[in-house]
């Protein structure tokens, strides 16, 4: 148990923990304030097209601003996120969220596209307090429930990512597009107080110089070759389905079914059932079977998109597929963390921010690339390439397998 639980056992006790040790309440609390935060990424992906009518600009220049947003995590996961392991968690979480407040504000009050662009920016860095919190609940579980705690704070996290689309559509239709981030600046300032009064102190891993922490957040990437393997498979995975979240609004409002921005957001609520495997993926976790699971993963998202071709003028097959893509992204997700908190206890935030660094990589090249080849190929294409993605990953997956025995051979017979 960490040195923060070993703390605050008294705190604990009094709150009745739950057999894994980690009270349900607090469980709850992480899991709401990752998905408010990690939310902040997404709400502008139904807005695609209101943005481009308000600010002139076409519907590609338009999807720069989800790409832009999520440079804007890959850089808050870099540089700010290993300072969870240098600084009081608390105090860090607290500053992150009033700066992300003042930007959500300047992104309501924008008045031109580069000026939302900017804003955007600036708040996705910081609502990198998703992936602090994370590896916040791993450090408070004991081992044997880690992946289960890890999976239902994730779960939260996921269901934000899901439901940020239908929350966005249906504010922008009842109030306009400025009341999404005004109201999104509401709530990041109430979870800071919710969060600066609920966390427990938890002091620092390490006392190293914040360059150095820096330093040895790249250099866990060459010593843990697990660190970019799992990196690898999760920037295919994310890169496939912001791929596909970034131009099925397109499809939707297009001339095939002709929905309104509320029925994308519909759309989106749909595709949240997904995260109802978050938990499962936690038991599997802990089970072992990390990565006969990833494999199987692979294959869903694969004929997720061979689904979502097939969809004609029917809705149906491309709302089985976002579900099943959501399934096996979370899937991997929850498996790679599981994997990547267990190479280093006293650098889980580092090895997190690396780990997400490199997969929000994937996913803003998916959204960019994504919209490219759809407005180039239509449809089919981008399915095609959603397709590539995960079974790009599941060849490297093979060469794990591979190399596997030989190592228990190695162990075997030094």
């Amino acid at each position: 148990m960490s040195a923060s639980s070993e703390l605050h056992g008294s705190r604990r006790s009094a709150a009745a923990p739950a057999p894994h040790g980690v009270p349900g309440w607090l469980v709850a609390l992480l899991a709401v304030a990752s998905g408010m935060t990690v939310a902040n990424l997404y709400y502008a992906q139904p807005l695609l097209s209101s943005l481009s009518d308000v600010f002139h600009t076409s519907t590609a220049t338009a999807g720069t601003l989800i790409t832009l947003t999520q440079v804007g995590y890959v850089i808050g996961m870099l540089f700010l996120v290993p300072l969870g392991d240098r600084l009081e968690k608390r105090n860090l979480v607290t500053v992150l969220l009033t700066v992300t407040t003042l930007a959500l504000v300047a992104a309501g009050l924008a008045t031109s596209f580069p000026v939302l662009l900017i804003a955007s920016l600036v708040s996705g860095a910081t609502s990198v307090v998703a992936q602090i919190l994370v590896p916040f609940a791993a450090g408070l579980a004991p081992d044997h429930a880690r992946g289960r705690i890890v999976g239902r704070v994730m779960s939260g996290l996921l269901t934000g990512i899901l439901l940020s689309r239908t929350l966005s559509s249906l504010v922008s239709d009842l109030a306009g597009w400025r009341v999404v981030f005004l109201g999104s600046a509401v709530l990041m300032a109430l979870l800071a107080v919710a969060l600066r009064v609920a966390l427990p102190e938890h002091a620092p891993t390490t006392t190293m110089p914040y360059h150095h922490v820096l330093r040895s957040t790249v250099r866990l990437v060459r010593t843990h070759p697990a660190l970019l393997r799992r990196g690898l498979y999760q920037a295919a995975m994310f890169g496939a389905f912001s791929a596909f979240w970034t131009t099925v609004s397109f499809v939707l409002t297009g001339p095939r079914f002709h929905y309104s921005p509320v029925g994308v957001g519909v759309f989106a609520l749909v595709g949240a059932a997904g995260a109802a495997v978050a938990p499962f993926a936690g038991h599997w976790a802990d089970r072992g079977l990390v990565r006969p699971m990833t494999g199987i993963a692979f294959v869903v998202a694969a004929l997720a998109f061979a689904l979502a071709g097939l969809g004609g003028h029917s809705v149906v097959p491309i709302a089985l597929a976002a579900i099943l893509i959501d399934m096996a992204v979370q899937t991997t997700l929850i498996l790679g963390q599981h994997t990547v908190y267990q190479l280093d206890p006293a650098a889980r935030a580092r090895l997190n921010s690396a780990f997400i660094a490199m997969f929000f990589v994937g996913g803003a090249a998916g959204s960019q690339l994504g919209s490219v080849v759809y407005h180039a190929g239509g449809w089919a294409a981008l399915t095609v390439l959603g397709a590539v993605l995960p079974l790009v990953a599941l060849l490297y997956w093979t060469t794990e397998r591979r190399q596997r025995p030989a190592a228990q051979q190695d162990t075997v017979n030094p």
